[in-house]
């Protein structure tokens, strides 16, 4: 009998422990994998007067747009802007991030933010309003709107 009453108290230690581990180590919400929903098509831009990249985005991603997303990712060092109110976030470390040819185009958005926000190589995490961007071949697909730094 006693064996059995150890066994009942484990398992009750069990049940109270494993939600809190749980809710400890459980990571923020990151939506880069909504980002992943797009394919890519060469149409032409008569304005540019060529063939551009353009993007095609999925049902899913499509219903977020205009939606509050957060990311988390690295800021891109874009010089004259450094500081402002306006910066690119990649997924990745700069080394390996769009622009040096490590990945693509739906690992980086572009970043509007309410206040100027000075330049980190660490890991930040932010919120914004998500805009998909279809139709401008100058600006990156996805743009976060209204955006603020959650941490860092």
């Amino acid at each position: 009998m006693g064996s059995k009453v150890l066994s009942y108290l484990i398992l009750i230690v069990i049940l109270t422990i494993s939600p809190m581990v749980t809710h400890t180590y459980a990571q923020p919400k990151d939506d880069w994998y909504l980002l992943a929903d797009v394919k890519i098509e060469k149409k032409w831009d008569e304005v540019m007067q060529l063939h551009v990249d353009s993007p095609v985005f999925g049902e899913k991603l499509s219903a977020k747009n205009g939606q509050i997303i957060e990311l988390s990712g690295y800021m891109v060092p874009l010089d004259e802007l450094m500081g402002q109110n306006y910066f690119v976030i990649s997924s990745l470390p700069f080394q390996t991030c769009f622009f040096c040819g490590g990945a693509g185009p739906e690992t980086v958005a572009e970043i509007r933010t309410k206040e100027t926000i000075s330049y980190t190589d660490k890991k930040i995490r932010i919120r914004g309003r998500l805009k998909l961007n279809d139709f401008n071949p100058l600006s990156l697909y996805y743009i976060l709107e209204e955006a603020e730094i959650t941490s860092n």
